[in-house]
């Protein structure tokens, strides 16, 4: 039934009078007017309206969609036979409130009290089930649209898509998309999202041909979802290509330009295209792009720049919406800056009830290393009975021991909700790995319905991380028959994984076949892997020769690696060559005047020594010893109640 219908329907079966109510509480609905709406209740129970059940429905309605619950179900119960308009309200409201499960349960109470559902309800709940990823319950909702026989209605197949995609399972989506009667862009850009969203680029900058062959034209959406493909594919050139043919970028055109360019470690780029557009100033920064932004600042310990934006975000936005929003990425960004009252301050001030405070407080204590009090804030949070999600979950796992995260692992193994969720079981393969059990991480990797590139990544550093690179190597033959494509990281983990396991000669094919056959650029950590690879095979003359012949200039990661190897073999002369490098890039580093001065004893060169601890002193350095500052912090954190 169309919304046409639906009017109608209600119109030829309501009085004149009852009929104008009807409009004036739709208007009170449509401007979210709630006082109003309450004047206008005053009129209908004076005039006697209040007996007829389509006012009654129109007024429960009225009060969902202005947000006051109660009054909505002090009505709804008084109703003998509430009908699906009366429940399709209900179901909104939580649907608008995030409360999706509820949404869900409302929407089996209804087809539970004999009422049919139709294609309003439908996207309703549907919505919800995505928001859950919950698939069980959205295949369970299809039969009842087929049922009901809206398989066919174009806004319930939109919602089928989404839920589909947004739950992994693209192949159902697709199924949906194919067998629509008549599709519209929001069609179109469902599925081209739903594929980015589960990490299949390919398919959706392909699916932007056929969409105009169709005879669409892509608007923004389409345009902003291609952008976000190019940007997870590692193609800046090519996403830049499609921002220029957006003639109005709008926040989330370069909202998702900065988010790209921060998931792949380039920060720096991150902010100067943030700068770019405030400097355009055709487009205001919202709270998702600030947060976005305050990330970058976090990884590149840009305090001050994160204090603006804290001070921005305070003007623009009230208190609650700012926190609300922002205050997570506020939070971390302090912490990882070691501003501990700074974020402490932001906590007061966000929901104590809301699952991303304590994600964020667990994350802060995660950057400070002090995994203890992670530990103890997810405790607590479970003691407070608030419900944690996938990220609370994400984020504990790489602090806990085997015996804690083994008890996490059943944990997920028995909530819907967490597992199907792909980056909860990379979380657990890496907790797996970083405990040293090799072999409950690639059990769990073996037993993923759906990996992502983030699962094969863990999985292949996993091996290297416990020398095992001949079965890192082989996982990435396998990793190649699956249709992904190995990415920068991948690489990392490969060429990690050689350096641990003496393979010099598969690593450093591995490192040509990146920039040959993968056209990937190699950043500082490939070359810091290679030669780390070379210095541990005792091959110190290719190691230097490699530094000298890069095409960037080598970083503290490049030197601090040979360096170390350079303690392990006793190479006095290219150790000194290293450790003058690392002091001339960090001068007040007293441990890189320890490790050349321990190489110079060891050989003998005890003048050598003495006169680099001489040169260490004289610049007042003195090698920490006593209680570290990670403990003076942990002391100072224990004895606050974060509560």
């Amino acid at each position: 039934m169309s919304l046409w219908q639906r009017n109608n329907f209600l119109h030829m079966q309501i009085s004149p009078k009852n009929f104008t109510l009807i409009n004036l509480l739709q208007l009170c609905s449509n401007s979210k007017s709630l006082s109003q709406g309450q004047q206008v209740h005053q009129q209908i129970t004076v005039s006697g309206s209040h007996y007829d059940s389509f006012v009654v429905t129109k007024l429960i309605q009225m009060y969902a969609d202005c947000d006051d619950l109660t009054s909505a179900y002090k009505l709804f119960d008084k109703l003998p036979q509430p009908n699906v308009f009366t429940w399709t309200a209900i179901v909104g409201f939580y649907l608008r409130r995030g409360m999706y499960e509820k949404c869900v349960q409302n929407y089996g109470l209804m087809k539970f009290s004999g009422v049919l559902p139709d294609n309003y309800v439908f996207p309703k709940v549907l919505r919800a089930c995505a928001h859950l990823l919950w698939l069980e319950g959205g295949t369970w909702i299809h039969k009842d649209v087929i049922v009901c026989g809206c398989e066919f209605n174009l806004q319930v197949c939109n919602s089928l898509i989404d839920m589909y995609a947004k739950c992994g399972n693209v192949g159902s989506a697709r199924w949906v998309f194919e067998r629509m009667g008549e599709r519209d862009l929001l069609s179109w850009n469902s599925m081209m999202s739903g594929y980015v969203y589960n990490g299949l680029l390919d398919s959706a900058v392909e699916l932007l041909g056929f969409l105009r062959l169709n005879s669409f034209e892509p608007d923004v959406v389409t345009l902003n979802t291609l952008i976000d493909a190019y940007c997870r594919m590692g193609l800046f050139d090519e996403a830049w290509g499609v921002f220029k043919q957006i003639e109005y970028p709008n926040i989330i055109s370069w909202t998702t330009l900065i988010s790209g360019y921060s998931k792949i470690g380039e920060h720096e780029i991150s902010l100067r295209v943030f700068r770019d557009m405030v400097t355009r100033g055709m487009v205001s920064p919202d709270l998702d792009c600030l947060s976005c932004v305050l990330v970058s600042c976090r990884h590149l310990g840009a305090m001050r720049r994160g204090k603006e934006l804290h001070g921005y975000g305070m003007k623009m936005e009230t208190t609650t919406a700012f926190y609300g929003s922002a205050g997570a990425a506020l939070l971390i960004m302090y912490a990882k800056c070691r501003r501990i009252q700074d974020a402490r301050n932001v906590f007061e001030l966000m929901d104590k009830s809301d699952v991303v405070t304590w994600n964020a407080m667990i994350l802060g204590f995660v950057e400070l290393e002090l995994g203890q009090l992670a530990l103890e804030c997810f405790i607590e949070m479970q003691r407070l009975g608030l419900k944690n999600d996938e990220t609370t979950i994400s984020t504990i796992l790489p602090v806990c021991s085997l015996k804690y995260g083994n008890q996490i692992h059943a944990y997920v193994m028995k909530n819907r909700y967490l597992n199907s969720v792909v980056p909860v079981w990379n979380a657990v393969i890496h907790m797996y790995c970083k405990c040293g059990s090799i072999r409950s991480a690639y059990s769990v990797f073996s037993g993923m319905a759906f990996r992502d590139i983030v699962s094969w990544n863990t999985m292949i550093g996993g091996f290297g991380m416990h020398g095992h690179g001949q079965a890192a190597l082989e996982l990435q033959q396998e990793m190649n028959q699956s249709s992904l494509c190995p990415n920068s990281m991948t690489f990392t983990s490969l060429l990690s994984a050689c350096s641990h396991s003496g393979l010099v000669d598969e690593g450093l094919k591995l490192f040509q076949r990146m920039t040959e056959d993968y056209a990937l650029t190699p950043r500082m950590e490939h070359y810091s892997c290679i030669v780390d690879m070379l210095a541990r095979a005792g091959q110190f003359a290719d190691a230097v020769t490699f530094i000298h012949k890069m095409p960037v200039e080598p970083d503290k990661s490049i030197w601090g690696a040979l360096l170390a190897a350079c303690r392990d073999y006793q190479n006095v002369e290219v150790g000194k060559l290293a450790a003058e490098n690392l002091i001339h890039l960090e001068p007040e580093q007293a441990g890189h005047y320890v490790t050349l001065s321990n190489i110079y004893a060891r050989a003998g060169r005890w003048d050598d020594a003495v006169r680099v601890r001489k040169q260490m002193e004289s610049r007042g350095l003195v090698k920490a010893s006593g209680q570290s500052w990670i403990e003076t912090v942990n002391m100072e954190i224990a004895n606050h109640n974060f509560q």
